[in-house]
């Protein structure tokens, strides 16, 4: 992969979201929720589908913050338009980990 500069990073804007909502999404192609995020003021809830199902249930995903893209421009995935762009790891075998915080911090803050 290629360097980046230090403003290449800067434009790219991480912050922390609390899912308010996950919901089941038959529609999508692969397995994935839609979600409900709450990123605080001044960008309020934002939704995103993520491909999270196979180590998470929707029952543990409401209340768990997250860390998303907030800056890509939305994204039509079948029925649901994307805004935001939730972080995670892929393992081996293809299972997404979350991109959490180590401790609770405020809806919206961004990436240091």
């Amino acid at each position: 992969m290629p360097e980046i500069t230090w403003q290449d990073f800067e434009a790219v804007e991480l912050r922390v979201g609390t899912i308010v909502q996950a919901e089941e999404f038959p529609e999508a192609r692969r397995p994935a929720y839609k979600l409900q995020i709450d990123f605080g003021e001044p960008l309020g809830i934002k939704k995103s589908s993520a491909q999270i199902t196979q180590l998470y249930t929707r029952e543990e995903l409401v209340g768990k913050q997250i860390i998303a893209v907030t800056n890509f421009p939305p994204k039509q995935i079948g029925p649901i338009r994307s805004e935001v762009l939730v972080t995670g790891f892929y393992s081996e075998d293809g299972a997404v980990t979350l991109a959490v915080p180590d401790k609770p911090t405020a809806n919206g803050n961004r990436l240091a």
